[in-house]
């Protein structure tokens, strides 16, 4: 009576999934190797994240702190946020050029699932940096995206006197 036939699917509005989110991520859960919370506290569509990953052992990332940005568009969870590594680093899966983490190199981004979760793409990324593809690749120095574009913006000037 009354649950013939139906599928039992609950979807859980945006706004209430965020939350969820964001209660996760302040409390800390797992080895605390990865981390997450809003960028912006007045920001009410809770669009912008901020992440970390600390670099998994073993690994040229071992020791390493990398700052991410996610950025979570009105369509999520139903498409995956962007996501832009701040921390400069050399990997399969991000673009050396803008930090952005190509969907159509991670799995996790390109075949987007309604239950996965911004912690699930960090726990994600962290494993994808002991992949064997990365997990020796030559690191650029320690720096962020503002040290990045310094660089490429850089210009050499004389003067004759």
């Amino acid at each position: 009576m009354g649950s013939e036939g139906s599928a039992g699917v609950v979807v859980v509005p945006r706004n209430f999934r965020l939350l969820e989110e964001l209660e996760r991520g302040e409390k800390g859960i797992g080895d605390g190797t990865v981390s997450y919370g809003m960028d912006d506290a007045d920001d009410i569509y809770m669009r912008s994240w901020t992440g970390t990953i600390i670099g998994p052992p073993n690994t040229v990332h071992e020791g390493r702190i990398y700052q991410l940005k996610l950025f979570c568009d009105t369509d999520y969870p139903d498409r995956p946020p962007t996501v832009r590594f701040q921390t400069r680093i050399n990997m399969s899966c991000v673009n050396k050029e803008t930090g952005m983490v190509e969907p159509s190199l991670f799995p996790m981004l390109g075949n987007w699932q309604r239950e996965h979760t911004m912690q699930d793409i960090l726990i994600g990324l962290k494993k994808e940096m002991s992949a064997p593809q990365n997990r020796r690749l030559h690191q650029p120095h320690d720096g962020n995206e503002d040290q990045r574009v310094e660089q490429k913006g850089l210009s050499l000037r004389c003067v004759i006197m």
